[in-house]
């Protein structure tokens, strides 16, 4: 069928004249003298009407046989129906089918299992093809951010062979017979390095983590969007935590509308994220407020578990920012406060809607006794970290930076119920395939 093809979005704008569209059999029914066909493409679904007596006989027997997810190039006439699903529909003068559909194995109302087996075939779902555009304009709106700071990109290993985020979480790889080697966690020791060549880095590349976890906001592998910058105090990295939100969430509104439809996701709650700034507190603060407001007592320098971090997102519109967390049960390359030593420069961004925390950073500690005297404490092998250790042995300078899970934005934005959902193929503690 030659000529030139257009968008389904294209010809719902159109809604006249004739048009060639190609996709796939979103739905079918119809009779011996016609057949509805709900065609899907990438952009969106319309309604097409083919009638016996339009199309040739040959044709007219295959068209009798469409089952969904068949593949077909239709030509007709657009024309205005507001019983039409998007309220255009083409009066079909031509068709061919491309790939026959067997028995699609998937229908309505069926198991999260079932989909998650068949996440390949899922994917062609209309929620699936919506979560996927927002992920694809998240990921633009990161890039965009950073490159629109100077940021230059910049990619670290994914074979490690140090740890900096908690050796209960590695994942060690069989490398060559060699032990001690792992996927990376974060590019962070990785990164830092490069600040001194290039002052200001960002990537978007995947992380592991072997948590033993089954909850709604955890994957196993994960996309990590991070940033790290030369001559940053903490204020400028808490500051660029905020300006990155705001930055994707502006960029969903602004090209994902139909997308966020389809998800049944209002705008209105992130419609707040960009008109004020987000609340910050230090962790003791977060203490008075969870007493105060939700009747919470937690003991000074516990780390804030997912039902503190819950309880104070109900109380914001807006993620919030938590700083100045107890140094004991943060990383050993946070920079300690000089205000209360008991606490280091640290910074949690807590999503509203229970979506837990989306964006974790610090000023990076610059003293290279006090790093050494923390990886002691921890139990880990000075040694392993001397490349690390030369960067504060050779010209250091204050600097910081945070890593943001991607996957958990996507789900915020969204408004999806499991981060699972967030990602093309979810892997967890229990799945690994397809």
């Amino acid at each position: 069928m030659e000529g030139h093809y257009i968008t389904v979005r294209e010809a719902i704008a159109r809604a006249e004249g004739d048009a060639l569209l190609r996709g796939w059999v979103h739905r079918e029914r119809g009779s011996n003298a016609f057949k509805f066909i709900v065609l899907r493409d990438s952009s969106d679904i319309i309604q097409c009407v083919v009638r016996k007596e339009d199309i040739p006989a040959d044709a007219w027997e295959q068209v009798a046989k469409l089952q969904v997810e068949a593949s077909v190039q239709v030509a007709g006439t657009l024309r205005k129906d507001p019983r039409a699903p998007t309220g255009v529909e083409l009066k079909v003068s031509a068709i061919e089918i491309v790939g026959t559909s067997d028995t699609f194995p998937i229908t309505k109302d069926q198991s999260i299992e079932f989909l998650a087996d068949n996440r390949h075939l899922w994917l062609r779902s209309r929620k699936m093809t919506a979560i996927l555009k927002v992920r694809s304009a998240v990921f633009g709106a990161i890039h965009g951010y950073f490159r629109s700071k100077s940021f230059f990109e910049y990619q670290s290993p994914i074979f490690q062979s140090v740890q900096c985020e908690g050796g209960s979480t590695l994942f060690p790889v069989p490398y060559f017979g060699q032990q001690g080697v792992f996927l990376a966690q974060s590019w962070q020791l990785y990164a830092e390095p490069a600040i001194f060549a290039l002052e200001r880095i960002y990537t978007v590349s995947p992380s592991f983590r072997a948590e033993k976890s089954k909850t709604s906001r955890h994957l196993t592998e994960y996309w990590h969007a991070e940033m790290e910058e030369a001559w940053a105090d903490f204020e400028r990295i808490v500051a660029h935590g905020e300006g990155v939100l705001k930055h994707i969430v502006r960029t969903v509104l602004e090209e994902c509308r139909p997308e966020l439809e389809i998800l049944g996701r209002d705008p209105k709650m992130l419609e707040p994220s960009l008109g004020k700034p987000f609340p910050r507190m230090t962790y003791t603060d977060a203490l008075a407020l969870l007493k105060e407001r939700c009747g919470m007592d937690v003991e000074w320098g516990k780390d804030l578990r997912t039902v503190e971090e819950d309880k104070l997102s109900e109380l914001f519109d807006t993620p919030i920012a938590i700083t100045h967390y107890p140094k004991k049960v943060k990383a050993f390359y946070m920079k300690e406060s000089v205000e209360d030593p008991r606490t280091v420069l640290g910074v949690d961004f807590i999503a509203p809607e229970h979506y837990g925390e989306i964006i974790g950073g610090s000023e990076r500690e610059s003293d290279l006794k006090e790093i050494v005297r923390k990886l002691k404490e921890q139990g880990e092998k000075v040694d392993e970290y001397e490349f690390y250790l030369d960067t504060r042995r050779y010209g250091s300078v204050p600097h910081g930076g945070f890593g943001m899970g991607v996957e958990r934005v996507v789900a915020w934005v969204c408004g999806l119920e499991s981060i699972k959902d967030a990602i093309p193929f979810p892997r967890t503690m229990l799945r690994w395939k397809p």
